[in-house]
């Protein structure tokens, strides 16, 4: 824990950092070419097989649950179909290829792959990891009970994905509490400006334009939205939300302290800028910042 004369560690700044490692697998064509390979349909199949996997063939329900803001329909059209194409531990052992690829594509190459700075934010990120614990966490408890790869590249993939799951799931339990449905977090989240263009949440987590506007109308009898934008109200509320998240995943931050934490940073910056700068994200799918 941090001393009462040590500043805590900006647990957002240091989430913003790392989790371009995770997340980038997700826009990749790696993980398609590697899950298509132990049979898996292209598209978003491999996003909720890939992701869902460490927690063995569960059925729809448990995706929807734990992914929070995808529509059910959309999850059911894949799961649990998944499974009768491909094993959970043929998925598992596929998207870590799959991450590898992507990651070393993006860094630039097996030689950045392999650089000493990779290495020291994998172990950074390993040591972070080991207050992590899983009450509450059912996606990270499912990915933290798949082995620590030691290969650099991939234990610094792997540490960027418990950080991002243990973040997610108390994320989730921060949006139930504030009695927001996954739609209505996914429409609050766009009017933050921080997330996905509206467009790009409805394309990619299967919500019709009726659903949306309906949302949107709930959202406004609530006095969280008005005129297309977040009132006083609903700005509140998502910081609230906001704030409870950090509070909930600060403990690998304060673990590392202040000192190794701004080195995370550091690192994680660099590394994670380099991955934009190489194409990791299609052009408009975040609004301009």
């Amino acid at each position: 824990m941090v001393s009462a004369d040590q500043p805590a560690p900006d647990v957002a700044r240091a989430h913003r950092a790392v989790e371009p490692l995770h997340n980038q697998v997700y826009f990749s064509p790696e993980q398609d070419e590697y899950l298509g390979a132990v049979g898996l349909r292209p598209g978003r199949m491999c996003y909720f097989a890939g992701r869902a996997a460490a927690m063995g063939a569960v059925g729809p329900g448990t995706v929807v649950a734990t992914f929070a803001n995808f529509s059910p329909s959309l999850v059911a059209r894949h799961v649990p179909r998944a499974w009768a194409l491909a094993t959970p531990e043929q998925v598992l052992a596929a998207r870590l290829d799959g991450a590898r690829a992507s990651l070393t594509r993006l860094l630039g190459g097996p030689e950045a792959a392999a650089a000493p700075e990779v290495a020291e934010l994998a172990g950074l990120l390993r040591e972070a990891c080991g207050v992590l614990t899983a009450e509450g966490r059912p996606l990270y408890a499912g990915h933290a009970d798949q082995p620590w790869p030691e290969e650099p590249v991939l234990s610094l993939w792997h540490g960027a994905t418990l950080l991002r799951e243990h973040r997610g799931d108390g994320h989730v339990a921060g949006l139930v509490r504030a009695g927001l449905t996954g739609l209505e977090s996914l429409v609050t989240h766009t009017l933050t400006g921080r997330g996905f263009t509206a467009a790009a949440a409805r394309a990619t987590r299967g919500w019709s334009e009726e659903e949306w506007d309906a949302a949107c109308a709930g959202l406004t009898r609530r006095g969280l939205v008005a005129d297309g934008a977040l009132t006083e109200e609903g700005r509140r509320l998502r910081a609230e939300v906001e704030a409870g998240t950090d509070a909930l995943s600060a403990a690998p931050w304060e673990h590392l302290g202040p000192e190794r934490t701004a080195r995370a940073v550091e690192l994680g910056r660099a590394l994670s800028a380099r991955l934009v700068a190489n194409g990791a994200y299609p052009a408009g799918f975040f609004p301009a910042r």
